[in-house]
């Protein structure tokens, strides 16, 4: 018959549970994730999303178009625009052209601003005293803003040219007038401005224009912007050499002419060479160089005086005045203010963002692609040499064990489960006492446990404190020198303890993790746990063990010196992830911790998301308490100080800061899929997945598990990874935040029965 040894608990004590109540089961559903840390988890996941689509939509590889229309008629298109001068406004709906003087020559760049070339530019013009128009890409200004104020600030005048460099014909109207209101902003946001020049990508002479681009220039005209062509092409972008950009850009029999460069969107080494070179020349022959403002000034005067410069109509010809009574070379610009002045600001701030923090993404992303690589090469080498050096046949711990020892199982409300662990413990081979400890309990645990009528059966009462306190009861209740910690919900093999505690033949070993196995593994999400039970637990278990920094005991198994426990105070309940805080103490106390891979303990995992979220969330913050509270132990010198050398890193590498760095990993694959290049994204992925395939399976032969659980491994990459990656970030929120988490009881069904020995699957 079993003994008892009970202590009544009081209504006040029962109000001071830690653990929830039946009556309470639903509020703590309701306050698992707690929703404020949950928002800011997700804000930094929309955020991290927000920074690459933005950095994506600056490179073009986000919404980026690049069609560009040829040989498309222009029969709607005026003769008097065709043939008309460079600079085309609208009066009244009504076209018009205007032309450069005679002897004058305007100066443009396209596809600036350039951090490299432009500023080389600039400085040829102020050199030669000589200003300059440029046609900015919006992309470029919010990404160089500097530039752009200096050049404004020099006296130059800029104009429009698309946020994207995108053929406008393809667009829709929608679209065409995002570009130019987004490059507004940038050029409000780097320069203070707004201008009324606008240059389409790809356009050269009037006599390009063509139907479908037409409409594009009729609109602009309406929203009061002037269409800046071309009368002569430098052609520096085909690096023909210095000599043919300067006789390419030359004008014909002293004609004035607006004439076009580059300071960006290529290699402009010989645009360098040829610019200062022209200027002079041109000088020489009596030019001189306005902006496209100055320009129409000029031939607004000349008109004045009886000359017209037009191509068409005579009349208003809707040049820009400068309004404000700045430099009459600046006409076209106006001050940014109100709206647009802080929503240009804004959008430099978040392109200046994107722009530090991509790269240091990428970076990241490196380093946390060669940890996990050198990761999964390491345990590999190591489970091998583990493997082969446990497995030999003459290999042992020491004398043989066949002392009795005592098995300890918390038990806090396990009615549906302690009859099999019971009973699983009861056809153990080792001789050994059963200690259970009900924790408070209300659903009968203690009863049942009392009514199986096992042999070496202590039930032990307590009022509810948590399981660190029910173990460190046990402990001081148990009459051996050894000690086995399991929990409630598992299950033993016969020949389990057995296995678990021949290391301690070796007196050096104060405690020895055994095999945990998910034993519900026929559903979805225990499939998915099971793979990560052997491949992430069970062969990470074999690294550590070689280099002697094991991280973590399983409470489902675990074997421990008596004398090693109450030498670090027992279980703390300083944090959440106990088992964890004690084996840093073992180590730190100078005992050996190993692991005994044929010692199995069959548990059940979480059946439901919200379970599995509420199990794992509690690991991993009870993992940082530990590794905080232990922060010292890098401190610690001699054999015990190796946790602190060795394990505290790998494990704050490796179960800390990659995870949470590797949704990196997916979310710009994701984007290289969509964005990017979908095929060698796709086979790069697919090239990982291989790889943990490889490791997979290798740990699956250690542990002789069935392969066909494998066949959940791209699924479980997908789906389960993330969940587990949100469960750690949500964790280091809370951490980062101070919050605290108390103990949860997660809903158990007792699906796990007693297993034979050598049994793979239940």
């Amino acid at each position: 018959m079993a003994g008892t040894n009970s202590t009544n608990s009081t209504n006040a004590s029962s109000r001071k549970r830690r653990h929830a109540t039946p009556s309470r089961i639903g509020q703590v559903r309701r306050q698992a994730i707690p929703k404020p840390r949950v928002v800011v988890a997700l804000l930094l996941l929309v955020g991290l999303v927000s920074v690459l689509l933005l950095d994506g939509y600056l490179r073009s590889e986000v919404g980026g178009d690049q069609r560009v229309r040829s040989d498309a008629s222009s029969s709607e298109v005026p003769d008097s625009v065709s043939d008309g001068g460079p600079f085309l406004t609208f009066a009244n709906g009504r076209p018009r052209t205007q032309s450069v003087a005679d002897k004058t020559i305007v100066l443009t760049f396209d596809d600036g601003p350039d951090p490299e070339y432009t500023d080389q530019v600039l400085k040829i013009l102020d050199d030669n005293d000589v200003p300059g128009t440029f046609f900015l890409i919006g992309s470029m200004i919010s990404r160089y803003p500097g530039v752009v104020k200096k050049m404004v600030a020099d006296g130059n005048e800029v104009g429009v040219h698309t946020f994207t460099h995108v053929d406008l014909s393809y667009q829709s109207a929608a679209r065409v007038k995002r570009e130019i209101a987004q490059t507004q902003l940038a050029l409000a946001g780097a320069a203070g401005i707004t201008t009324t020049l606008f240059r389409a990508p790809y356009s050269s002479t009037n006599d390009a224009i063509d139907n479908e681009s037409w409409p594009v220039y009729q609109r602009l005209g309406a929203m009061g912007y002037t269409s800046v062509f071309i009368d002569t092409d430098s052609e520096d972008w085909q690096l023909p050499g210095v000599d043919k950009i300067i006789k390419w850009a030359t004008p014909k029999s002293g004609k004035g002419a607006a004439v076009l460069f580059h300071d960006a969107g290529g290699n402009r080494d010989e645009t360098l060479v040829a610019l200062p070179k022209y200027i002079k020349q041109m000088k020489a022959k009596g030019y001189t160089f306005t902006t496209v403002s100055g320009a129409q000034q000029q031939q607004q005067q000349q008109d004045q005086q009886g000359g017209n410069g037009f191509g068409g109509p005579q009349g208003n010809q809707g040049g820009p005045q400068s309004a404000q009574g700045g430099n009459l070379l600046q006409a076209a610009h106006h001050k940014a203010t109100g709206t647009t002045l802080w929503e240009g600001r804004a959008l430099i701030a978040a392109v200046a963002v994107a722009e530090w923090s991509v790269p240091g993404l990428a970076a990241g992303l490196a380093v946390v692609g060669v940890a996990v690589m050198g990761r999964f090469g390491l345990m590999l080498i190591l489970a091998r040499r583990h493997y082969r050096q446990r497995n030999r046949r003459r290999f042992a711990w020491g004398p043989p064990v066949y002392e009795p020892v005592s098995v300890i199982v918390p038990a806090y409300n396990e009615k549906e489960c302690i009859a099999n662990t019971l009973n699983s413990l009861a056809a153990s081979t080792h001789p050994i006492e059963i200690v259970l400890v009900d924790d408070g309990s209300t659903d009968g645990t203690a009863e049942i446990a009392e009514s199986l009528g096992l042999p070496n059966v202590r039930v032990i009462r307590q009022e509810n404190a948590g399981k660190s306190a029910a173990l460190n009861n046990g402990v001081r209740q148990a009459r051996y020198d050894i000690v086995v910690m399991m929990d409630g919900d598992t299950v033993f093999e016969p020949d389990t303890v057995r296995l678990l505690v021949q290391p301690f033949g070796d007196p050096g070993i104060g405690a020895v993790a055994g095999n945990a196995k998910v034993g519900n593994r026929d559903t979805m999400i225990g499939a998915w746990q099971h793979i990560e039970y052997v491949m992430g637990f069970n062969l990470d278990r074999r690294m550590y063990d070689l280099l002697r920094c094991m991280p973590t005991i399983p409470g489902a198994i675990g074997a421990f010196r008596r004398e090693a426990v109450l030498e670090v105070g027992g279980m703390s309940e300083d944090t959440l992830a106990e088992d964890t805080d004690i084996t840093i103490a073992l180590h730190r106390a100078g005992w050996r911790v190993v692991y005994a891979e044929h010692a199995r303990a069959w548990t059940e995992a979480p059946a439901s998301l919200g379970q599995l979220w509420r199990q794992r969330y509690r690991w991993s913050y009870g993992t940082m308490q530990a590794l905080w509270k232990h922060r010292r132990s890098v401190l610690d010198r001699g054999p015990s100080g190796r946790f602190g050398r060795v394990g505290m890193p790998l494990v704050v590498l490796f179960q800390v800061v990659t995870p949470v760095f590797a949704p990196l990993i997916d979310v710009f694959t994701v984007y290289a899929m969509i964005f990017v290049d979908f095929k060698a994204s796709l086979l790069a992925w697919l090239a990982v997945l291989l790889v943990q395939l490889l490791c997979a399976a290798y740990a699956f032969r250690l542990d002789r598990e069935k392969y066909r659980y494998l066949l959940m491994l791209p699924l479980q990459q997908v789906a389960y990874r993330q969940l587990m990656y949100l469960v750690l970030i949500h964790s280091s929120v809370t951490a980062l935040t101070g919050g605290r988490l108390r103990w949860q009881k997660l809903k158990r069904t007792g699906q796990v029965g007693t297993p034979q020995a050598g049994t793979e699957a239940l």
